[in-house]
């Protein structure tokens, strides 16, 4: 495509097949799952087009971000961009014990995803960050949906953040509503924007808000390991999810164990492979601030970052 020509560099991508004694990569599309989140559909569009100019044949598919790890392992899907910790770590970690499935890399970035808040409502509740005090002031994010009852503003049904759980083993006087989308998480934090209204939403790192709206995760306690499985473990004996998620989280890269045969110089590309925090913020900016559709975004990142990408295809 005539768009993917300005990277030129399909003669690296053969240079590099005969430097690494590699077969010649298969015709079949390299199929590239797309999600619900910005900076992981604009990455996706990224690494294809990279692919792409290198001669190959991509195909996009939009994929459930849980069950996408199942079907990376059986090779219906070729490859996983961003598998966030606290997001998909288990599904991920499920994934690799069935067989199948490769932990081809970690990204530099260091993710966090969990309660978090606008400087403005920190105002109206002086005792944030401290999940206790956030539950004392549960009143004022009530609303005629949740009655007397906080609102909890989460994250879409199918990134399985268990705060519901979190909410019952702490005993918080809060209801979790889950966002459709990442676009009305935004669209719900810019409307509270205007008046000030207390809110607390699900949110992560790295993406664009925290440039746009100061803000801070809810300090609940502290994440460690099994405490989504053993109750021993947090403060509530009796219960699981009584903790935060990591708060320093990785970000790394999956493919299906067949890759590195079918398509060995996509594969070895994608190795090397590597985000950081900010780059993946000005990823999903592009979308949600700037205003551009994602392939466009994409050409947009290539073209201001080729310091990044053309080592990983020289």
């Amino acid at each position: 495509m005539q768009r993917h020509a300005k990277l030129l560099i399909g003669a690296a991508a053969v240079a590099l097949t005969a430097a690494q004694g590699h077969a010649q990569d298969s015709s079949d599309p390299i199929i590239i799952p797309t999600h619900n989140w910005s900076s992981q559909i604009v990455m996706s569009h990224v690494v294809g087009n990279i692919f792409e100019d290198m001669g190959m044949s991509v195909e996009f598919i939009s994929a459930d971000s849980q069950a996408v790890y199942e079907a990376i392992r059986l090779g219906d899907v070729t490859l996983g961009l961003e598998v966030w910790e606290g997001a998909f770590g288990a599904s991920f970690s499920a994934a690799l014990e069935k067989g199948g499935i490769l932990d081809v890399a970690t990204h530099d970035a260091i993710t966090r995803e969990d309660w978090w808040y606008p400087m403005w409502t920190k105002e109206a509740c002086p005792g944030l960050p401290d999940w206790e005090a956030l539950n004392a002031c549960a009143e004022i994010f009530a609303t005629p949906e949740t009655g007397d009852r906080g609102r909890f503003l989460g994250g879409p049904v199918d990134w399985l953040k268990n705060d519901q759980q979190r909410v019952d083993a702490l005993g918080m006087n809060f209801t979790v509503v889950n966002a459709g989308s990442a676009a009305a998480l935004w669209a719900e934090l810019a409307a509270a924007e205007r008046d000030s209204t207390p809110i607390v939403l699900f949110n992560w790192t790295p993406n664009f808000a925290e440039a746009v709206w100061p803000g801070e995760f809810v300090e609940f306690p502290a994440w460690e390991e099994g405490c989504d499985k053993d109750p021993a473990l947090g403060p509530n004996p009796d219960a699981t999810y009584d903790c935060g998620n990591p708060a320093d989280g990785y970000l790394k890269i999956a493919a299906w164990d067949g890759m590195p045969e079918k398509w060995p110089t996509a594969f070895a590309v994608l190795e090397r492979i590597n985000f950081s925090n900010p780059q993946i913020a000005e990823m999903a900016k592009l979308v949600d601030i700037d205003g551009l559709d994602p392939e466009d975004a994409a050409l947009a990142w290539l073209e201001a970052n080729e310091d990044t990408w053309r080592p990983w295809v020289e």
